[in-house]
C-alpha cells in the first residue's frame, strides 16, 4: 500500500526526531512512504476552540495533500481522532470520507494493520510510564478505559513489550488527563498546570524513569511541569522506542 506520512505541526517544528523515527520505522517494515511537503495543521486547534468553520480552508488542503494515498498514519493520536471524528467543515465528498476513514494513529497501524509483534533492532533497558491520551485511550480505542471496568488491553504496551529490556511502572491513575487537552492549556492554565503537574508526579512514585505515549503533545504539556517544578523524569514518544533510539 502507498503510505502518506502526516506529521503534525508541533511535532515539526519542536519534536522533529519522532517525525523521523515514524519514517525510519515504517521504512524498516517495507513500507512505500511519501512526505507531502505541502502540509500544514490538520485545523485541530480550531475545532477545539469550537470554530469548526474556520478549520475550512485547512482541512481543504489536508484532503488536496492525502487523498492519493491509500492510507495515511501519524504519531499523533488528536490529530487522528480529529480528522476521523471532526472533520466536518467540508463537503463529505469521497475523497473526504477516504481520508477520514484511512487515517491512522501510528501504535494503531502496527498493531491492527501490519500486526507488528517484533522489534529486533530495539533496545531500552529503562523503566517507563506508559501515557494514553484522552484522545487515543477514548477515542481510538487503542487501551481499555479503566471507567469502563472492561478487560485490559493496551496496544501501546503490547508493542512496547516486544522491546529487549524495557520494564513498566503502572502510576495509581493510569487513565487522567495530563491537562493538556487542546486549547484547555491555555485557557484553563492554572488547573491544567495542576493536572499535570499531579500526572508527571504519579508517574515518578511508580518509578518512572521516562513517560511514553504516542502523543507528543501531552508530553509537551508534561515536561514543561515536570522541569518548572523539578520533577525528575524524562520523556521520549513510542516511536523513537520502537526504531530503536540510541540515547
Amino acid at each position: 500500500m502507498k503510505i502518506g506520512l502526516f506529521i503534525p505541526c508541533y511535532i515539526d517544528a519542536f519534536y522533529p526526531k519522532t517525525g523521523i523515527a515514524t519514517l525510519e520505522l515504517l521504512e524498516k517494515f517495507g513500507q512505500e512512504i511519501e512526505y507531502p511537503t505541502e502540509q500544514t495543521c490538520c485545523g485541530q486547534p480550531m475545532a477545539n476552540s469550537g470554530c469548526n468553520k474556520d478549520a475550512h480552508d485547512t482541512e481543504a488542503l489536508f484532503i488536496r495533500n492525502f487523498a492519493k494515498y491509500d492510507v495515511i498514519v501519524s504519531p499523533s493520536g488528536s490529530c487522528v481522532h480529529h480528522i476521523r471524528d471532526n472533520f466536518d467543515a467540508l463537503e463529505q465528498t469521497a475523497d473526504v470520507q477516504h481520508v477520514r476513514k484511512n487515517t491512522y494513529e501510528l501504535v494503531e497501524f502496527l498493531h491492527d494493520v501490519l500486526k507488528v509483534r517484533e522489534f529486533p533492532w530495539a533496545k531500552f533497558p529503562h523503566t517507563v510510564g506508559l501515557h494514553n491520551s484522552c484522545a487515543t485511550l477514548r477515542s481510538l480505542r487503542t487501551a481499555s478505559m479503566s471507567e469502563r471496568r472492561e478487560p485490559f488491553f493496551s496496544k501501546p504496551k503490547a508493542l512496547l513489550s516486544a522491546v529487549e529490556g524495557i520494564k513498566f511502572a503502572t502510576p495509581k491513575r493510569p487513565d487522567e488527563c495530563c491537562g493538556f487537552g487542546g486549547t484547555y492549556s491555555v485557557t484553563e492554565e492554572a488547573v491544567s498546570a495542576r493536572m499535570g503537574l499531579d500526572k508527571v508526579t504519579d508517574h515518578n512514585k511508580a518509578g518512572a524513569e521516562y513517560i511514553v505515549s504516542a502523543d507528543t503533545s501531552c508530553m509537551m504539556h508534561q515536561q514543561g511541569c515536570a522541569e518548572r517544578n523539578g520533577v525528575p523524569i524524562k520523556f521520549i514518544h513510542i516511536a523513537e522506542i520502537l526504531n530503536g533510539v540510541q540515547l
